[in-house]
């Protein structure tokens, strides 16, 4: 998604606003822009293609400027271009970066054109900068014309502004789309993540739903979509400007799937008592809620959605609570009928997902009295509006394909099932079993990523294939589609996922040796059947690449490649299972010569339907 940075402050922001950027860059874009005001006029560059290739333009016709905005675009309206890169500018005195989707934006468009307004983009944002310049005809308070512009915006939107007219203020807001102010000494900046301004602060103002702010070098003031005056808390991060670098690593995504084992280990730590999970760790008043849960409805999007079909299983399988999952962006579309007292789940690595966050407040406006929210960010929206929270703890990351999130959000999602199990069907013995099982998570996935070497040698085979199927069971099944996402996502593969009972109904017709088949293969109540799946895809010249627990004998066959895993606990398998399948598909990624932490056409969090 798109990407802001601002700043005004008494030195030169441009450095500032260039390396801000390049630390939003994860979010995926496809061209980036700044514009600065500097002796009464307003000096803007944009370039298609990476932040890089905006430094050249500037290092080659530099300017300066103590206040100014800048953007990465991701396109929705118009193609990628300069002419659609942000800022947008209105005769020269207004300047504007938007995040977002402005829905009216053609009725805002033509009315304009008739007033004589020129447009020199595709984009619904350029319509904001005309607005805002309209309203500066009627009054010289560049926050009063930004108030009066967003009363006429249908849609979401984090804006920064600035006019030429005024070279001390920038005035900002959000509807719909996140942004943080970052707060110095004698300066201020704004941001869609606070990623992007750790270099110049450790503190940081969440500004609400509705907010607009105006920003000078001595003062802040905010203002709540009932335009009064209102205080938002400054909060310090614990982020260092290091904890988003690559280190030593090639790749964000390769450093974060080498982190999952402390990242687990974050997840679950003080969150028991003599090895008994505490229903707090949910929130304050999570053992009320948690008596009166007669069901879960899990609502995410991506990976996310895996994560809860897997806990499906958990919670009907170990607990006997009744739970479905659904994909957040089709929840509010169908009319949907909620169970009386259901708990109501949402899973989201940065909690800003626009679906994910439309369906929670779909499941509210039909009664739903409780929600809890899996969440990697503290400050997000999602969080902000649910019952209870569980956060994840996984750090920054950075590269669009979740690796860490998702584990993290499994092993949360699993501390989920027994809290409220333990109230349904899940003996205390079961409970037992499984958080100790959770705590050799962390030493186990240490001992799979061991295996990696072997499975980049395995992924030579993927060199010059286009298509490939993984196949799994039970709560395998959402991890061989979270296998098939990631390849599909990095590598640009055709990759499908299909429970392993499915291959005759219709997969089989696609089986030869043009296309590997992937099967994750734990040892558990259902390997028999896997088994003879993984025989008629032998059977007819299929590849096989089976993941197999280490404990299970297997006859030669020359159409099987077997990698032996660690043996492991059921309950556990499948956070296990899921980590070989990230470097299967981040080594083919190497291969395919792709873009492996900014994949084509995506961005990591998705903040518009």
């Amino acid at each position: 998604m798109c990407g802001i940075v601002g700043g005004i402050a008494q030195r030169n922001v441009i450095p500032i606003l260039i390396e801000g950027l390049k630390r939003l860059e994860y979010r995926g874009y496809d061209s980036a822009g700044l514009a600065v005001i500097a002796d009464k006029s307003i000096h803007r560059q944009r370039e298609i293609g990476k932040v890089k290739g905006l430094e050249d333009l500037l290092a080659a016709d530099p300017f300066s400027g103590n206040i100014g905005i800048a953007h990465t675009r991701w396109a929705t309206h118009g193609k990628p271009s300069t002419q659609n890169a942000h800022p947008h500018i209105c005769n020269n005195k207004v300047a504007v970066v938007h995040n977002g989707i402005i829905e009216n934006h053609q009725v805002l468009r033509e009315t304009q054109k008739a007033q004589g307004y020129k447009f020199t983009s595709e984009t619904d944002t350029e319509v904001i900068a005309h607005q805002i310049y309209q309203e500066l005809e009627s009054t010289d308070s560049l926050l009063q014309a930004v108030k009066n512009t967003i009363q006429r915006l249908e849609g979401a939107y984090a804006l920064g502004v600035i006019s030429r007219d005024d070279e001390d203020t920038l005035v900002t807001g959000r509807k719909g789309s996140p942004l943080v102010i970052g707060v110095g000494i004698g300066e201020y900046f704004i941001a869609s993540d606070v990623a992007a301004l750790l270099p110049v602060t450790q503190r940081f103002i969440f500004l609400e739903d509705g907010d607009v702010a105006e920003l000078k070098t001595n003062s802040l003031v905010i203002y709540d979509k009932h335009d009064q005056v209102v205080e938002r808390p400054v909060k310090e991060s614990s982020l260092k400007a290091g904890a988003v670098d690559k280190g030593e690593y090639r790749h964000y995504m390769l450093k974060e799937i080498y982190e999952q084992p402390s990242a687990i280990a974050e997840t679950l730590e003080g969150r028991f008592i003599d090895d008994k999970l505490q229903d707090y760790a949910f929130g304050h008043n999570a053992a009320e809620i948690f008596d009166k849960v007669k069901a879960v409805q899990i609502l995410a999007c991506g990976t996310s959605f895996h994560s809860g079909l897997v806990a499906e299983y958990w919670f009907e399988k170990l607990a006997r609570v009744p739970c479905r999952v659904e994909v957040a962006s089709e929840f509010r579309y169908r009319q949907p009928v909620l169970a009386v007292d259901t708990l109501v789940v949402t899973i989201s690595q940065s909690g800003e997902t626009a679906d994910t966050l439309a369906a929670l407040s779909e499941a509210k406006r039909l009664g739903a009295k409780y929600s809890l929210s899996i969440c990697n960010v503290p400050e997000s929206s999602l969080v902000r509006e649910s019952d209870l929270v569980l956060m994840t703890r996984a750090g920054p990351e950075i590269g669009v394909a979740s690796t860490k999130a998702f584990t993290t959000q499994l092993v949360s999602l699993m501390l989920l099932v027994m809290a409220v199990g333990r109230r349904f069907a899940l003996s205390t013995e079961t409970e037992e079993k499984i958080t100790s099982e959770l705590f050799k998570l962390p030493r186990i996935i240490e001992d799979v990523l061991q295996m990696d070497g072997a499975i980049e040698s395995i992924s030579e085979q993927f060199a010059d294939k286009n298509h490939a199927l993984f196949l799994g069971r039970g709560t395998h099944y959402p991890i061989a589609m979270e296998g098939a996402l990631k390849l599909k996502e990095i590598s640009y593969i055709h990759a499908e996922a299909y429970p392993a009972g499915e291959l005759k109904h219709g997969p089989l017709a696609l089986v030869d040796a043009e296309m590997p088949v992937v099967t994750v293969a734990p040892n558990n109540s259902l390997l028999e059947k896997l088994k003879s799946n993984i025989q008629e895809v032998s059977a007819r010249g299929g590849q096989l690449i089976v993941f197999l627990d280490e404990s299970i004998s297997t006859e030669a066959d020359d159409n099987v490649q077997v990698i032996r895993m660690p043996k492991v606990n059921n309950y556990i398998a499948p956070i296990v299972y899921v980590i070989p399948l990230q470097l299967l598909s981040y080594h083919v990624a190497i291969l395919k010569g792709t873009d492996v932490d900014q994949p084509r056409n995506l961005a990591k969090s998705v903040t518009v339907e």
